[in-house]
């Protein structure tokens, strides 16, 4: 079974967390976000709108297609100036053309088959000069070994089946790289990510977290019962009392708008 994003019970999924500071620290590597105009395309719960503000960015606008995701992000944000949130997809974002100086799309191509109708949608919604950041695993990013550290590499370990879905929905550098050319971008980089998830208090915290799915579409392919035998997997390998730092890899892709 896959996730639901529309589910209200799935609301809070990408809401529950607050973006890592060495996140942001990659995003100023690789463009300036201060008084720019940013798109968050699949914005989910809004963790990363609310981060791009939090880097100075002078209007976050976050586009998602589910309205239940919408809902929460616009909870999540109540407080903020400068961020707002609309339905749309990311092939019709419903955004102005060359509106935006920042397109950002984390954790969403991955979700699409074919990449031409977004990356068009990204470069008609930028303005000149403008960039699209795209955030993502690659096959070889979801191959990393389990570890204290990788705790997504254990779901693959207790449960291989998992790991030809994870790989077969995965962007290639060379897929990616192609899609944006051909859509009209230029100046394309890449870099690695080690992105901290979240720290947890200790197993029993991770724990919880594993069981609610949080953030984990890829747990949506496990039964309850499977489920419960991949904690009971990973709380043997990470049995500690100390907080746990949960990092997963990621690539940063960057290309400009000529």
């Amino acid at each position: 079974m896959s996730i639901d994003f529309h589910s209200s019970e799935n609301r809070y999924t990408y809401a529950a967390r607050n973006a890592d500071s060495g996140w942001s620290t990659a995003i100023n590597s690789v463009l300036d976000p201060a008084d720019k105009r940013v798109a968050d395309i699949g914005c989910g719960g809004g963790i990363y709108s609310v981060a791009w503000a939090e880097l100075g960015a002078k209007e976050v606008t976050g586009v998602d297609f589910s309205t239940a995701m919408v809902s929460a992000a616009r909870e999540k944000s109540a407080t903020r100036a400068g961020i707002s949130f609309q339905l749309g997809t990311a092939e019709k974002t419903g955004l102005a053309s060359e509106s935006m100086d920042i397109v950002f799309e984390r954790a969403l191509i991955h979700h699409i088959k074919e990449y031409d109708a977004c990356f068009a949608e990204a470069f008609r919604v930028l303005a000149p000069g403008g960039k699209l950041l795209i955030q993502d695993r690659t096959p070889d990013d979801v191959q990393v070994a389990g570890s204290t550290v990788h705790i997504r590499g254990y779901f693959f370990e207790c449960f291989p089946r998992l790991q030809e879905i994870e790989s077969n929905r995965r962007p290639t550098d060379e897929r990616v790289s192609s899609a944006l050319l051909k859509a009209g971008f230029g100046n394309l980089q890449a870099i690695k990510l080690w992105e901290i998830r979240k720290t947890h208090e200790n197993v029993e915290d991770l724990k919880a977290d594993l069981r609610n799915r949080t953030g984990r579409s890829i747990l949506h392919e496990l039964n309850d019962e499977e489920l419960a035998n991949l904690i009971s997997f990973i709380s043997g390998r990470v049995d500690t009392d100390q907080p746990i730092k949960e990092m997963d890899r990621w690539t940063l892709w960057c290309a400009e708008k000529p």
